[in-house]
């Protein structure tokens, strides 16, 4: 696996390892490595030739009160695992080489950034899709592989691509939970084993709404009643939203017949978890 850190590098290197009619795809990762992002590049190897990674934790889509400065790093480990999976390129640029000094220019994917996380983290989601924009640009993969559990940031970035046109196709796959239902994630790292165990909420109140929708429940409003009470029960855990919208614009629906994501952000102490399901049905 060749590391590269500059935008040069990593242009000529993607361009070079490409031959005629092969697939490139890319997963762009913050590093601090799991299962979940695992899954990404297994996904990107089965279907594309040649595969390129991203480890970049991005300042922009971090608020002022977030955890950039304790966000888990992990370059050296997470090196071992990409070079285990087989990928061929690692991008690992610095903050300066991603944004020049005097940087102005912004990627903002309107109505739908101001939804559920971006709801909760204003300017967010802008971070997101201008560094997505930057490293598609950069990469210039055939494909991007994202994990379904960062619902809203796929949504959004399918939006993007199609609005501007880019040649890319976004792959989301499947969220990847440990044995209990939590799902994976990064900020997993920050959780003791009381809070771990505070966490599960999240997975309970998705997996009620789950049991009532098989059960021929269709109204949005009893579904999410049902989630809080869920949350009533573990009061050590302060619920962000729990909503259910259309899965490709992000908007309130209040029948679900058609199907639907269920989203959930919550506090666990001060760790933000999030997690969803898609209902889908038979």
């Amino acid at each position: 696996m060749r590391i590269l850190t500059t935008i040069s590098e990593v242009r000529a290197a993607c361009r070079g390892a490409r031959s005629p009619g092969e697939c490139l795809g890319f997963v762009p990762t913050m590093g601090a490595l799991h299962d979940g992002h695992l899954s990404l590049v297994r996904a990107a190897k089965a279907s594309c030739g040649i595969v390129a990674a991203s480890i970049f934790v991005n300042p922009t889509q971090f608020g002022p009160n977030e955890d950039l400065a304790k966000y888990p790093r992990s370059f050296e480990r997470d090196c071992e695992l990409l070079e285990r999976e087989a990928v061929d390129l690692l991008f690992a640029p610095s903050v300066e080489e991603m944004y020049p000094q005097g940087a102005v220019t912004w990627v903002t994917v309107e109505e739908l950034s101001g939804k559920l996380d971006g709801r909760s983290r204003p300017g967010h989601f802008r971070g997101v899709t201008t560094v997505v924009a930057m490293l598609c640009q950069i990469v210039e993969p055939d494909a991007a592989f994202f994990g379904q559990k960062d619902a809203a940031q796929v949504a959004i970035v399918r939006r993007m691509v199609r609005d501007l046109h880019m040649p890319i196709e976004i792959v989301a796959c499947p969220i990847v939970r440990q044995a209990d239902g939590l799902a994976m994630s990064s900020r997993n790292s920050y959780l003791d084993a009381q809070q771990r165990k505070q966490a599960l909420v999240l997975y309970r109140s998705l997996t009620r709404v789950s049991e009532l929708f098989n059960r021929g429940e269709r109204n949005a409003a009893r579904l999410i009643a049902a989630a809080r009470k869920e949350f009533a029960a573990e009061s050590s855990v302060r619920l962000d939203y729990f909503e259910i919208v259309n899965p490709e614009n992000l908007d309130a629906v209040e029948d679900v017949s058609r199907g639907a994501l269920v989203a959930v952000a919550a506090y666990v102490d001060t760790t933000r978890l999030i997690d969803n399901i898609l209902l889908v049905p038979r």
